[in-house]
């Protein structure tokens, strides 16, 4: 009996099971390449986003980054980058210009302040957030993810709406051209 817990416990530790930031990686990183259309089922009145096509694309996947342009009608101005460092995910918001220039209001975000979930990664704003937007100091993004839906949400606190956008995994689109500030 001694042998067998001896024998369970090494083949544990051998074989590590991955952690939620880990799992939560590799399901985004299925969608290298692909395109999704999104809807927004709540939002916060923002009124650039009413009677647009939105559209998602993994376009870039890296061992540790994923850039995912997000566009809004014919505005390719935003990609949000996601981070995997030290089992912690970071998610920043790339802002940029039609000649491909950074925006004035470009790299806020946050890093998740453990591993989440294997479906769910919580990024509250950073430090550098703060400072450049003092309004989004209390920001809260997450970002959902399960074999139909890929959500991305805001929550700024003290207000009492969120931002979600909902794209659906089962229905990839054509791929778009490049987002402002890329190369095709």
């Amino acid at each position: 009996m001694k042998l067998y817990f001896i024998l369970f416990f090494l083949s544990s530790a051998l074989f590590a099971q991955e952690t939620p930031a880990e799992s939560f990686w590799k399901q985004l990183q299925q969608h290298c390449g692909k395109a999704y259309e999104g809807t927004i089922p709540q939002g916060m009145g923002n009124d650039d986003f009413d009677n647009k096509k939105l559209l998602m694309h993994v376009r870039s996947c890296e061992e540790d980054e994923i850039k995912i342009p997000f566009f809004v009608g014919e505005n390719k101005s935003r990609t949000w980058i996601l981070r995997l460092k030290d089992d912690k995910i970071q998610l920043k918001h790339d802002h940029r210009q039609p000649d491909g220039s950074e925006d004035k209001i470009t790299q806020y975000g946050g890093t998740s302040s453990n591993t989440g979930l294997a479906n769910i990664q919580v990024f509250p704003a950073d430090e550098e957030t703060a400072e450049l937007i003092p309004a989004a100091a209390t920001n809260v993004w997450w970002i959902s993810l399960d074999d139909k839906i890929f959500s991305y949400n805001l929550k700024r606190i003290g207000s009492k709406t969120n931002f979600t956008v909902e794209f659906d995994l089962s229905k990839p689109e054509k791929t778009p051209t490049a987002p402002w500030g890329w190369k095709e």
